[in-house]
């Protein structure tokens, strides 16, 4: 099995960043009464270093956005007869882009809690996941609890629920950062002593990142799941979006998306 070491880490990055610097469409669509798509593009926002939700891939040599996220998202574009433009951002910035009409919608494994809809509005949740403690291998036997990570630099991704668990830890020296990657390379060249993320994500990069672990410490927190954000007031887009989320929910293909997706994140 293939490692990241922190080079690729790095030029995964800097994959986001230039990705994330495009215009927008301007064959962007619009939603229709019927909830089908007017114009020819509709944009997704994402955050695209959180695999296996989204990151970036090299496929037939092409630098690409993948994970269980976009092809959800490729289905709602698909049953709006529409075509998917992915677009690449730090995770803060995707309320602000949403609100303003630059995309769509937003996928980036983003909890629908009461202050982002106060913001934009949700669709029905896709998928549940656990949290889980990120340390270096060396420190695994330290963080058993979660009370041994009282006072520890914890570093969590800006405006994540991750962040706001680790407000609740005694003492905590939290740094924020905007992607995940940068997370993992403080962690790595022990800056931070630890992050918290979302198991899916822990387990993808502790796979393909030398001297990580999962310590024993759980985070004890109670969600309501992932859902797509969609601008404030666009009902029709939302209940679209929700169609399409049943007919994958029926038909099985979420957990299809997440174990296909889990499997590319590791392959070499």
């Amino acid at each position: 099995m293939k490692k990241w070491g922190i080079l690729t880490v790095c030029l995964m990055l800097t994959g986001s960043l230039l990705t994330g610097c495009g215009n927008q469409n301007n064959d962007q669509a619009s939603v229709s009464d019927n909830g089908k798509a007017d114009g020819k593009t509709i944009v997704l926002g994402t955050s695209a270093d959180f695999p296996p939700y989204e990151f970036h891939k090299m496929v037939n040599g092409k630098d690409e956005i993948v994970g269980f996220d976009i092809e959800i998202a490729k289905q709602i574009a698909a049953d709006m007869g529409a075509t998917l433009e992915v677009k690449d951002m730090d995770f803060k910035a995707l309320l602000g882009e949403l609100s303003s009409g630059r995309v769509d919608f937003v996928m980036a494994g983003m909890t629908p809690d009461e202050n982002r809809k106060k913001e934009v509005d949700f669709s029905n949740s896709y998928y549940r996941a656990q949290q889980a403690v990120v340390v270096r291998a060396a420190d695994k036997d330290k963080y058993k609890t979660m009370q041994s990570l009282e006072g520890a630099s914890i570093g969590v991704q800006t405006g994540s629920i991750q962040e706001e668990i680790a407000k609740t830890i005694p003492g905590a020296k939290i740094t924020g950062l905007g992607k995940i990657n940068d997370i993992i390379m403080q962690l790595d060249s022990n800056r931070v002593d630890a992050s918290i993320m979302e198991k899916p994500v822990a387990e993808s990069f502790v796979k393909n990142v030398n001297g990580l672990a999962i310590a024993d410490a759980v985070p004890d927190y109670k969600e309501d799941g992932y859902a797509v954000g969609v601008k404030k007031g666009n009902k029709e887009l939302v209940d679209q979006i929700n169609k399409t989320l049943d007919r994958l929910n029926k038909e099985k293909k979420i957990d299809q998306f997440v174990a296909e997706a889990s499997d590319l994140a590791v392959s070499k």
